[in-house]
């Protein structure tokens, strides 16, 4: 009876996983073929999945006529740049909000998490001011100042509670051995934090790469704009190419699809491994 009772259980757990992957990877699917198929079967009365003909004409477009990969570098130095100074700035106020004798450090924390709470499209006005006062417009340094304020709470929230889960032996044996803050963070701390920082990068490369509100405020020449903003552009007033803006679509999704299958292990062990680390 309990060995008929665990096949139904597999059966059921791995019927869930399925119905997952195909709800999840669906979307991706369909955009993907519809990236490979021509302009009039996508206009048919009946779709298809499965392209006939077959072509990259779509792919040609996005990337000759339209120029994708200049939008792909940008977006990429961007993100990459937010990356980068979120978590040097959220590791730096995780580890002195965690280990060090700071008072009030939960109501800094729910200060910094008060910044994410308001609606972008509240930010963006007087964002585009101040950016417009300082000749900011139309260049990489707004958008990556706003996305690091956009990111540096999740960041710096995610960080604090991973840090608060490491053993508190490990700062007095640190300073036994005459180790200072900083070299506590630089060659024991962040060491050991690998899975979640890896966590929190993708986290804030992700918001980065995808976001289009404060990308179309701030710039209007296509030296800067990223992939949101470009892909926005592949559109005109009386045609929309759906197979061009498949293609671009499917192009900028794959770096990271592949970003979470690389790290996936660290994904995991950032999500669960604080949660039973002694």
């Amino acid at each position: 009876m309990n060995g008929e009772r665990s096949v139904f259980q597999n059966i059921l757990i791995y019927l869930g996983a399925l119905f997952i992957l195909i709800w999840s990877a669906g979307p991706f699917i369909w955009q993907f073929s519809t990236s490979l198929q021509l302009d009039k079967a996508l206009t048919e009365g009946t779709p298809s999945l499965i392209p006939n003909p077959f072509t990259l004409e779509h792919y040609y477009n996005a990337f000759v006529e339209k120029g994708l990969h200049h939008y792909v570098l940008n977006s990429l130095i961007v993100s990459l740049a937010t990356t980068a100074l979120c978590l040097i700035v959220g590791s730096l106020a995780a580890f002195s909000l965690s280990r060090l004798d700071v008072k009030g450090r939960f109501g800094i924390l729910t200060v910094i998490l008060s910044v994410s709470m308001f609606p972008q499209i509240a930010l963006v006005g007087p964002l585009y001011l101040i950016a417009s006062d300082l000749g900011l417009l139309d260049t990489y340094t707004a958008l990556i100042i706003t996305y690091l304020a956009l990111g540096l709470p999740l960041v710096t929230w995610v960080l604090f509670g991973y840090f608060e889960t490491l053993p508190r032996e490990i700062d007095e044996a640190a300073r036994i051995d005459g180790v200072g803050p900083v070299g506590l963070l630089w060659h024991i701390i962040l060491p050991m934090s690998l899975p979640s920082l890896v966590t929190t990068g993708l986290l804030a490369f992700i918001t980065a790469w995808n976001e289009f509100l404060f990308a179309l405020a701030f710039t209007s020449d296509s030296d800067s704009q990223t992939i949101p903003v470009g892909i926005a552009n592949f559109t005109n007033q009386y045609y929309v190419p759906w197979g061009d803006i498949a293609a671009a679509s499917a192009v900028v999704t794959v770096p990271l699809i592949i970003l979470v299958l690389f790290f996936q292990r660290h994904i995991i062990e950032g999500l669960t491994q604080g949660g039973i680390k002694e």
